[in-house]
């Protein structure tokens, strides 16, 4: 697996996201869309020419896309409430809130090119604080898929969950994953690798950089286990006492390092399994910059999780 800047054999996990709720809204009339002038960024040009009146565009004003997707739940419909992640979660925080999670409302939430993906457009663009104040909702479900097949996956999964749900959407070039027996379920972490000296804990785009961190670790000597965490909320706990095992965890993900992927995992492990801990991601807030400059400046490649578990083991040692 190759970190190069080429795009042969990467994906946009839009793609995969648009594609699925095509396919799901050709067989349930329920499924809807609404949008914030995000056509385009959505990539949902295909279900408006098949579905124009299942389309609904409120313009660019986020707090009426969330109510407006919370009043079409009310009414029976599935809505797809889709949008740039750093703009429908921070905008709408308030609706997301109230008229989402605290309601129950059958509402999926996409927001779409998460994390640095706009990172030329700076700080005002970066998504990196959507986990940490949506994590805590109680009745939102909350998944950060690795790839396009688990993309696809989450979006099935959603639609057939009664419930709210946001579902975070990467647009940065991503490698589809080696499975060996590929299998979703919320709520459920997927061991990709097997190791008893360290365990390596992502989601989203970092979860192919982990794996290319442990090939290097296995050269030399380091057996890492290799978990996506992709559902933060219902969380896995069973699956990260087991990381914790290994005697030592390093995670990381493309948002900010608190209360995030790494918090959470922290949550348990300090309660529950202490051992000692990396959380990588980004310190706060950051300077405009393309998307794989930001997360080179910060650490989060495979050589930087490889360094950071070294010197985590070095240290326990």
């Amino acid at each position: 697996m190759s970190e190069a800047a080429s795009t042969a054999g990467l994906f946009d996990c839009r793609d995969a996201y648009a594609q699925t709720l095509l396919a799901l809204a050709e067989s349930d009339p329920r499924i809807v869309a609404v949008v914030n002038d995000s056509v385009g960024s959505s990539k949902l040009n295909g279900f408006r020419t098949r579905f124009p009146e299942r389309l609904i565009n409120v313009g660019i004003a986020e707090q009426t896309l969330v109510g407006v997707g919370a009043g079409l739940a009310n009414g029976g419909k599935i809505p797809f409430v889709s949008g740039a992640a750093c703009f429908l979660t921070a905008r709408a925080l308030e609706q997301i809130k109230a008229d989402i999670a605290y309601s129950r409302a059958n509402v999926k939430l996409c927001g779409i090119s998460s994390g640095v993906a706009y990172g030329e457009l700076g700080p005002t663009h970066h998504s990196i604080e959507d986990l940490a104040w949506l994590r805590p909702m109680a009745n939102l479900t909350v998944i950060v898929p690795s790839d396009p097949w688990e993309t696809a996956e989450a979006i099935k999964a959603a639609a057939a969950l009664d419930g709210p749900v946001f579902v975070r959407i990467s647009r940065m070039p991503t490698p589809a994953l080696e499975r060996a027996t590929p299998r979703f379920e919320i709520g459920k972490a997927e061991i990709l690798q097997t190791g008893h000296d360290v365990a390596l804990i992502a989601n989203g785009v970092m979860v192919h950089r982990a794996l290319v961190a442990a090939e290097a670790l296995a050269r030399d000597g380091i057996e890492a286990r290799v978990v996506n965490l992709s559902t933060l909320t219902p969380l896995d706990e069973s699956a990260i006492l087991e990381a914790a095992a290994t005697g030592a965890i390093v995670t990381v993900e493309e948002h900010s390092v608190r209360g995030g992927l790494g918090g959470a995992v922290a949550e348990v492990v300090a309660t529950r399994a202490p051992c000692p801990m990396r959380i990588l991601g980004f310190p706060g807030f950051l300077p405009t910059g393309s998307a794989e400059w930001l997360m080179e400046h910060h650490g989060l490649t495979a050589d930087g999780i490889a360094q950071a578990a070294r010197g985590l083991l070095a240290g326990r040692g």
